[in-house]
């Protein structure tokens, strides 16, 4: 019977093709916005992930000021490198500590220059970062310690300054200080806040302090925490340490401020999820409409073959075969339009990723969700025209003209 009931679909389906097709199409939209939505979100939610990541492994930042962004750790006194040195001593379960400070320059090679930032660094920064040396050689301990005038250049930084050319072993200068390309760092693209992490030169601590800064200031304390550790409690240990070290006592406010990356990846990523959701949501409310307008022309449907219904049930038909008959008619129209709504999306999705520069995250729990809810959408908007056909009068019905 249900096979009967198909074919019989299919052939008024055909019969009113322009009408079937425009009947879909809301359900068409809805089932492809919702994967697209989803999928962007998603790839959007990895994107965010991935960036945090290659910052660096269990990574806690340390900077001066009760705050982030403009104005931090402005009239507050700076780390030193003692600072550094006796959290890497005092404090366990750590995998490096990394001091760092930094400025805005211009880099000169040739003929070429280029506005970058220079970073004094001491040795446990690769480690730290997790950011490796691609070509060349990270510094030697004899190079941090007498503060030689050797440099580690990011991509961005080689790509502007030498091109094609082999940057090792050539000369870079920073204002007044001349120093040696000895090492060039991997590529790591784009931040999450949309910063260039590698336009960048990273010269010895000492280096940087005394020909670059003149100062003895450290403004930044990256810590990597060992694996299984508790970030929590290493924190906790690192506040305390430097309540002590910078002599803050009682109830008074701390003058700095420890970031752990773990609660920055589960924020970004938690308000990425949300949008997400919120976006699928409004694109499924096309999919209601979608239902909407299809209840709309099976009742058209019943009306226009209010003759036909009669005749059937005049002959032998039951009641039951003429409500299986639109029933089905409903759910073919839904389930083609989540079909071809499925494909859109696949190939849209791709597209949108393509152009916002986001990973391409197929979820196929979504494209099964958005199919079956096109198939309910059929079978609960196709009832009731459904249910009026198969309660029509025989004799009235045959009377309709």
């Amino acid at each position: 019977m249900l096979w009967n009931a198909f074919l019989l679909a299919m052939r008024e389906l055909q019969r009113n093709a322009m009408r079937s097709f425009l009947t879909i199409l809301g359900i068409v939209i809805g089932v492809a916005a919702v994967i697209i939505m989803v999928t962007v979100g998603s790839g959007a939610t990895l994107q965010v992930t991935q960036q945090v990541a290659s910052l660096g492994s269990n990574l806690l930042m340390i900077r001066t000021g009760q705050r982030m962004g403009p104005g931090q750790g402005v009239g507050v006194a700076p780390f030193r490198l003692a600072d550094a040195q006796a959290i890497a001593r005092d404090v366990g379960s750590l995998a490096g500590v990394a001091a760092s400070a930094a400025r805005n320059v211009t880099a000169i090679a040739g003929n070429e220059s280029w506005s970058t930032q220079a970073s004094g660094v001491d040795d446990q920064f690769f480690i730290v970062r997790n950011w490796p040396v691609g070509s060349g050689r990270p510094f030697l301990d004899s190079e941090l310690r007498a503060g030689k005038a050797v440099c580690v250049i990011g991509a961005t930084v080689r790509n502007k300054l030498f091109g094609a050319a082999d940057p090792l072993g050539g000369s870079l200068r920073l204002g007044k200080i001349a120093c040696e390309v000895i090492g060039v760092l991997e590529a790591k693209g784009q931040s999450t806040m949309g910063t260039d992490q590698d336009d960048l030169v990273l010269l010895p601590l000492r280096t940087f302090q005394r020909r670059i800064s003149g100062n003895q200031d450290v403004q930044l304390i990256q810590v990597s925490v060992q694996e299984g550790a508790s970030t929590q409690k290493v924190q906790s240990d690192i506040e305390r340490l430097l309540r002590e070290r910078r002599h803050i006592t009682g109830s008074k406010e701390d003058d700095f401020n420890v970031m752990d990356m773990k609660e920055i990846t589960r924020m970004l990523t938690g308000t990425t999820e949300i949008l997400t959701a919120l976006l699928g949501a409004v694109a499924a409310v096309s999919l209601l409409v979608g239902g909407i307008g299809i209840m709309n022309i099976m009742l058209v449907s019943v009306t226009e073959r209010t003759r036909e219904i009669g005749i059937r049930l005049a002959i032998g038909a039951i009641e039951r075969e003429v409500l299986t008959q639109f029933l089905v008619e409903a759910v073919v129209l839904t389930s083609f339009g989540g079909v071809v709504g499925i494909a859109l999306a696949l190939g849209g999705s791709r597209l949108l990723t393509l152009y916002l520069n986001v990973p391409y995250v197929i979820n196929p729990g979504i494209i099964v969700v958005a199919f079956l809810f096109s198939a309910a959408v059929g079978v609960i908007f196709g009832y009731f025209p459904a249910r009026k056909a198969a309660g029509l009068d025989p004799i009235e019905a045959l009377r309709h003209e």
